[in-house]
């Protein structure tokens, strides 16, 4: 029998190590300590790859959202609170932006892809599609694919033909409208909804 370093366990089990770490700490793979540093028995890990049969632990990215560069932190929280109690596996990391859904360069969406890439996260939660973005949701589901990650929104986008057309028009100009006079997108939006129907009712 041999004792493993952590490198060597998780490249065996073919696992990131904070999956590997979590299987230690609830008490799933037994742990033997050097000093300061955790081995791992040989004959535990072989027996962890046939229980899992390959099968990857779901280490859970919560990703929340909020329109503006300041407060809201009671909207974050709540889209957090939302996530949580229907997350299976582990939720690693929250990840955070008060930002457009239009904007690309976002720091808490790029530390998210990050985690993503390099097998942290093996699962991204978000409420709703828009709370990641706007457009360019099945590329980012794709992105997160190759990675092996999954993408699960917590209430899928029921919208459909006209009625979804016209949600995302009406999300482009008042995103524009705002960062040309400084206005935030989302009371342009609803400002902009209102306008729609009443144009719709008047039959023009």
């Amino acid at each position: 029998m041999e004792f493993l370093r952590l490198s060597k366990a998780v490249k065996r089990l073919g696992v990131h190590p904070v999956t590997l770490g979590l299987w230690a700490g609830s008490g799933k793979i037994p742990v033997t300590w050097v000093g300061r540093e955790r081995r791992f028995s040989s004959i535990d890990v072989e027996a962890m790859k046939v229980s899992t049969g390959g099968e990857r632990f779901r280490l859970g990215g919560l990703y929340v959202r909020v329109c503006g560069s300041s407060g809201r932190e009671s909207s974050l929280e709540a889209h957090e609170n939302e996530l949580r109690p229907t997350s299976t596996g582990e939720v690693v990391k929250v990840f955070r932006d008060r930002a457009s859904c239009l904007r690309e360069d976002r720091t808490g969406l790029n530390r998210l892809l990050r985690a993503v890439a390099d097998g942290s996260i093996t699962v991204v939660r978000v409420t709703h599609e828009d709370r990641l973005a706007r457009f360019g949701v099945g590329w980012l589901e794709h992105l997160l694919a190759v990675h092996r990650a999954a993408l699960e929104v917590l209430q899928p986008k029921k919208l459909g033909g006209r009625e979804e057309l016209v949600e995302d028009f009406v999300s482009v100009v008042a995103t524009f409208v705002g960062r040309l006079y400084g206005m935030r997108p989302a009371e342009n939006r609803g400002g902009l909804l209102a306008e729609s129907g009443q144009c719709q009712a008047g039959g023009r």
